[in-house]
């Protein structure tokens, strides 16, 4: 009995550890994806990303019926620093992707997401409650290529543009009828404590954890000022 008891014990301990290292490698593999997505020739255009108040990186999103479409994918969401998103990137909050039909149209492999929110009115609104692409916010297909302007009236007009990596193409994609959410479950997993996604990228209530160091690095090195605000 004991035995049993010990063994209970030891197996609750270890949950919590589990489910942090899980939401670390998720953190990870954010970093990963964005630092291959924006050393590739043609990637995001630099003017846009340039523009961007946050980005979101869903890597290894899955359709999880066939014949229906929908997706669901979970990753992670960074913005520029202080209120008004004009600092250094910061600690990411963990974001859920939900619904939509781009399932289809991507034939149903595991596909990288990345979404750049373009203005305080997304990025605030996205930390804050579900968020539906193309309704509560405007999305569209972002442009690729280095030298591609962020002055056409898609790009403009868009709260979010969207992109999507499968089978080592990289394109613009629309996400309209998805929706964005925080997933503050998996905050706490990730921080060990409960906290939302609001106090930790407006507020900067916690440090970034180590896992983010790639995904930090990289859009630091990439889109060190924001140029929305210049």
């Amino acid at each position: 009995m004991k035995k049993w008891m010990s063994i209970g014990l030891l197996a609750a301990l270890a949950l919590p550890v589990f489910a942090q290292d899980k939401e670390e490698e998720r953190v990870e593999n954010a970093g990963k994806v964005m630092k291959e997505i924006l050393a590739a020739p043609d990637s995001i255009p630099q003017s846009v990303l340039d523009k961007a108040e946050c980005v979101v990186v869903l890597p290894s999103v899955v359709k999880f019926a066939i014949g229906i479409g929908g997706s669901y994918g979970r990753g992670v969401m960074t913005c520029r620093g202080g209120k008004n998103f004009h600092g250094k990137w910061g600690a990411p909050t963990m974001m859920a992707l939900e619904g939509g039909s781009f399932g289809l149209q991507l034939g149903g492999q595991a596909t990288d997401f990345v979404l750049l929110l373009m203005n305080d009115r997304s990025a605030t609104g996205i930390l804050t409650s579900k968020f539906k692409l193309g309704g509560d916010a405007s999305a569209a297909a972002g442009p690729v290529g280095r030298d591609a302007s962020a002055e056409t009236d898609a790009t403009m007009r868009a709260d979010i543009l969207s992109y999507s990596r499968a089978r080592g193409l990289f394109a613009g994609v629309s996400l309209e009828g998805s929706t964005l959410r925080p997933d503050n479950d998996a905050n706490k997993k990730l921080y060990g404590k409960e906290i939302d996604a609001k106090a930790i990228v407006l507020d900067g209530a916690v440090k970034a954890p180590p896992s983010a160091s790639t995904l930090l690095s990289t859009l630091d090195k990439a889109s060190p000022i924001n140029k929305s605000k210049a």
